[in-house]
């Protein structure tokens, strides 16, 4: 199921990941979100500082990420740090 809209924030990253309830794809897909929402909302009128946050916050889901699915959150680490 595809929602419309990120409904958690970047500081409820933990939580997400304590779902117990909640399958490892559903954990990654709602992460994924999370990061997808905050490069869509950047624009060209962006600061760089802005640009640096939400890059920041990226590696932070991706080492979220990393931590359901090793070799999926690895791999998007990697890509990261040869852009």
């Amino acid at each position: 199921m595809i929602q419309s809209s990120c409904t958690y924030s970047f500081e409820e990253i933990e939580d997400i990941l304590e779902h117990t309830t909640w399958p490892d794809k559903k954990k990654v897909d709602t992460l994924l979100q999370m990061d997808c929402s905050m490069y869509t909302n950047l624009g060209t009128d962006s600061l760089r500082s802005e640009k640096e946050e939400v890059t920041n916050k990226s590696r932070k889901i991706y080492e979220a990420i990393q931590k359901v699915d090793h070799t999926m959150g690895s791999s998007f680490l990697i890509l990261m740090d040869k852009l």
